[in-house]
């Protein structure tokens, strides 16, 4: 399951990041937040981390851009993560 979530997360915030003006940019910020919130049930504030910093690393390796302003998005899971 990880790694699907992983896939899935690259996938959503690549899209994010190429297509800024797409009509589709609110259904894909929504799952991105459901990913949070499942990352969060099954491992913490620990496999939010690790799974953000992956994704982060291999997004800036391939396309070349930030995901980085979409951490906010998980703002409210957990006190414990809190980025603006």
């Amino acid at each position: 399951m990880d790694f699907i979530l992983e896939e899935e997360m690259i996938d959503l915030l690549t899209f994010c990041l190429q297509n800024p003006d797409s009509e589709m940019i609110e259904v894909k910020k929504e799952r991105f937040k459901q990913i949070g919130h499942e990352l969060f049930d099954s491992g913490g504030v620990d496999a939010m981390e690790n799974f953000f910093f992956a994704v982060d690393n291999r997004i800036q390796g391939e396309i070349n851009l930030d995901p980085k302003p979409f951490r906010p998005l998980w703002n409210g899971i957990t006190d414990e993560w809190n980025y603006s």
